[in-house]
């Protein structure tokens, strides 16, 4: 089946502690143990999300709270840091959009401005920041503070996200003259300063860095409150999403573009990206032996969890069984876990108790685990309904997990007129498809 309307699906990588995205996948045979620290390793996935034409690689970001137990046989989440983590990659590629994670709760205006900013310019113009608010007291406490309440959250990031691009157009785009003969560098007239009294931020400076080639950073918001709607509605040009339920993906993605609208934008101004965790192998049965050999020795607290989302006991020491009929029968879904009912589907196909946990029922996004081809169905069902713009996709394990998604699934996407060839432009801006903007839209 063709895309009727000619329109492509947006492809991004997430990319975090350097191993991968299920439990397990630093002690995959052939993957480095020591990639938590490898800038190298972070550099060769994203080229090869380059490969795949992915528009852009997302980082998430966020201090480590002290979770010292999960450390005994986990490596925490995120990179060691993810601005330097991006000047690595923005060296050694020359197309891929470089997203990352900076919190408006507790860093100031001009830090943010400054390092997007530089990181737009070392790029070439690939640069967005994923402008969230922070949720956790034992982040806070790493700050030496307490999290404030939802309202004051978002009150702040209504100011800091403004403020960090009133900063990065306080150099105007026809300032920088850098003459080597009359010897006139800039013109003074054509540089503001930004002067800005906030209920929750204040700042009066310049920021010296001239335009990149995309203008300045694009603003991406991860979240799906009402405030998120609202911060999105307002700034962001992405939305890094997560739902379960096709009907789920076009309730979000609606309330996003209605939440535009209100602004004053065209509502294709922002786009949903759903997330989607992968297990890309040449068959069902291979892919699910796989998940159970890296996150096997979790299986026992998965049981009890399968528990609550069905509402039955199950028996952990039936691992290889199916679910007697009785219980499939007495099984209600969760209304508190939206996942459940995709986790008592798998359970009627008759798998055992050890299969229906390795099909990814409690990944904390739609899992895929199988050939490439049921990954692109997925894709396919999920943007013709308008569910979203595109994915955001995270791998069981980096090392080959990126590889199979770019050869297995991106050839059927781009087959079937889903997903671009080749990149249409070197900017992030023009991958994404985002009007100009320099410094503050006037509209908001």
């Amino acid at each position: 089946m063709k895309n009727p309307e000619h329109k492509k699906m947006l492809i991004g990588l997430t990319s975090g502690n350097g191993y991968g995205f299920q439990p397990g996948a630093w002690r995959m045979p052939g993957v480095d143990p020591k990639s938590y620290t490898s800038y190298d390793a972070r550099v060769r996935h994203a080229q090869a999300a380059e490969r795949g034409k992915f528009q852009f690689i997302f980082l998430p970001d966020g201090p480590f709270a002290d979770h010292s137990s999960l450390l005994e046989t986990e490596a925490p989440n995120f990179n060691l840091d993810v601005m330097m983590t991006l000047a690595a990659v923005a060296r050694e590629t020359k197309y891929i959009g470089l997203v990352a994670t900076g919190s408006t709760t507790f860093n100031a205006p001009y830090t943010l401005a400054k390092q997007f900013k530089a990181l737009d310019i070392m790029s070439h113009g690939r640069a967005g920041w994923n402008a969230i608010t922070s949720t956790s007291n034992e982040v806070a406490a790493i700050y030496g503070q307490t999290i404030p309440s939802s309202k004051d959250r978002y009150g702040r990031a209504h100011e800091v996200i403004p403020l960090v691009q009133a900063f990065w157009g306080s150099w105007g785009k026809q300032a920088w003259v850098h003459n080597q003969q009359t010897g006139h560098f800039a013109r003074h007239e054509k540089i503001s300063t930004v002067n800005y009294n906030g209920e929750y931020v204040n700042a009066r400076g310049t920021l010296y860095i001239p335009p990149s080639p995309q203008g300045q950073p694009i603003v991406f918001h991860a979240g799906g409150s009402p405030n998120a709607h609202e911060l999105a509605g307002r700034f962001a040009n992405v939305v890094i999403g997560a739902a379960f339920t096709i009907e789920d993906g076009i309730q979000q993605r609606n309330a996003f573009r209605e939440a535009a609208v209100k602004y004053g934008r065209d509502p294709d101004e922002i786009k949903f990206i759903a997330g989607m965790m992968t297990t890309i192998v040449k068959d069902r049965r291979t892919a699910l032996d796989r998940r159970i050999n890296l996150m096997g020795h979790l299986i026992p607290q998965r049981v009890a969890y399968l528990q609550q989302m069905l509402g039955i006991r199950l028996d952990g020491n039936n691992l290889n069984e199916p679910l007697f009929q009785a219980q499939l029968e007495a099984a209600r879904p969760s209304p508190y876990d939206p996942r459940s009912s995709n986790a008592l589907k798998i359970a009627k196909q008759g798998w055992s108790l050890k299969d229906i946990i390795a099909h990814g029922i409690i990944d904390y996004h739609p899992a895929i685990v199988g050939p490439g081809i049921e990954a692109a169905d997925h894709m396919q069902s999920w943007f013709e309904a308008g569910a979203c713009d595109g994915f955001w996709i995270s791998p069981d394990v980096l090392d080959d997990g990126i590889d199979a998604f770019v050869d297995k699934v991106v050839p059927i996407l781009q087959e079937r007129g889903l997903f671009h060839r080749d990149y249409e432009g070197t900017t992030l801006r023009e991958h994404i498809g985002v009007p100009e903007q320099y410094g503050i839209d006037p509209r908001v």
